[in-house]
């Protein structure tokens, strides 16, 4: 399978490029005439060979963010395109998502994109009607489903085995990415700022774990000194079946803080109380080279069973398993954030896609 990388600007996408690299039987094995054809078995998963083709910024070759060694950077989109690749990752700044779900689409390639899937609900419309017209899958990057810790909370709650969930506070704190690129706390181009950034996953997290949609949404948010969005938030939210939330999606941790960041949920029920946190499992090193100290992970990557679960269903032609469809409910919570907080009064969502 030919894969491209379309934007270099999120943060993810270093990791993504390198689960790609390692995924490629084309550069691990190019001396070796016996590797397979067909699907390799990887994580539990049966994945397509992969060749990453290359990358290529929105902006061509005067703008590069950054580059990787044996990655061919493109002089634009559309010159990468015209390679035929199979599916690409979206990796650009939000606002620019739907111009390049919609080159990717006209050129029948798969989509994963990087969530938020977009800054407003009529841009994500538009991608999913890019992609619906010539039958091309469009696949959510939301990690977070792919962790083993949250899949078997998922199980607990689904089994019912905690009987009614009482309350659950789920929290998604970082450093703010803008000290990783400046677009993050940019409105134009981000469409916001911790919201925007944090709420998605957690949002997403609710609707999955509990099978139901998010009804209504209370929000007070705050902005440090400076700061053209803001910095810190408070979610309520409420379910359709009666589940009560709250998402605290905070860029609250220090620039010295020994990792990117935290997400963790605690679930209170009455016949028990789950606490989860997925990236507990973690050493502290020390090296000569950082400021401090760091946490590192030593659990299984998501990310690598997200890529992993995209490019099977891209090879079969099955559906994905986060749609377009999660990306724009969880937009949906996030826009609601913002009008609740303007307006000081909870906020209602839509059921229907308009």
């Amino acid at each position: 399978m030919r894969v491209a990388v379309l934007g270099l600007a999120h943060v993810h996408v270093e990791n993504y490029i390198a689960i790609l690299e390692s995924l490629s039987w084309t550069k691990r094995h190019v001396l070796d005439k016996a590797a397979p054809s067909g699907p390799v078995r990887l994580s539990g998963l049966s994945a397509p060979n992969v060749d990453l083709i290359g990358c290529a910024e929105r902006g061509g070759l005067e703008r590069p963010s950054r580059t990787f060694a044996g990655v061919k950077l493109y002089p634009s989109v559309a010159s990468l395109l015209e390679q035929r690749p199979d599916a690409v990752i979206i990796c650009s700044e939000t606002a620019h998502h739907r111009e390049l779900v919609e080159q990717a689409a006209a050129a029948g390639a798969h989509v994963l994109c990087e969530k938020p899937i977009a800054t407003t609900l009529e841009d994500a419309r538009a991608m999913n009607a890019a992609c619906q017209k010539v039958g091309v899958q469009f696949m959510t990057a939301f990690p977070m489903r792919f962790d083993a810790t949250l899949e078997q909370t998922r199980r607990e709650l689904q089994a019912g085995s905690l009987g009614q969930v009482l309350g659950v506070v789920g929290v998604n704190h970082s450093v703010n990415p803008s000290a990783h690129d400046a677009w993050f706390a940019d409105p134009e181009l981000a469409g916001g700022g911790a919201v925007m950034d944090h709420v998605v996953h957690l949002a997403d997290l609710y609707r999955w774990c509990f099978s139901s949609e998010v009804r209504e949404v209370y929000a007070a948010l705050g902005r440090t000194p400076g700061s053209s969005v803001e910095t810190s938030g408070l979610l309520l939210v409420t379910l359709e079946n009666g589940v009560q939330a709250s998402i605290d999606c905070s860029w609250s941790r220090p620039g010295s803080y020994p990792r990117w960041g935290q997400l963790t949920l605690e679930i209170v029920a009455e016949r028990g109380a789950l606490r989860v946190d997925p990236f507990a499992e973690h050493l502290t090193l020390y090296a000569q080279n950082q400021p401090g100290p760091q946490w590192v992970g030593f659990s299984p990557d998501p990310n690598r069973a997200m890529l992993e679960a995209f490019l099977e269903s891209a090879a079969r032609g099955t559906p994905p398993p986060v749609t377009w469809l999660d990306g724009y409910r969880a937009l949906q919570v996030v826009l609601a954030a913002y009008a609740s907080s303007s307006s000081g009064q909870p906020e209602v969502l839509s059921s229907e896609i308009i």
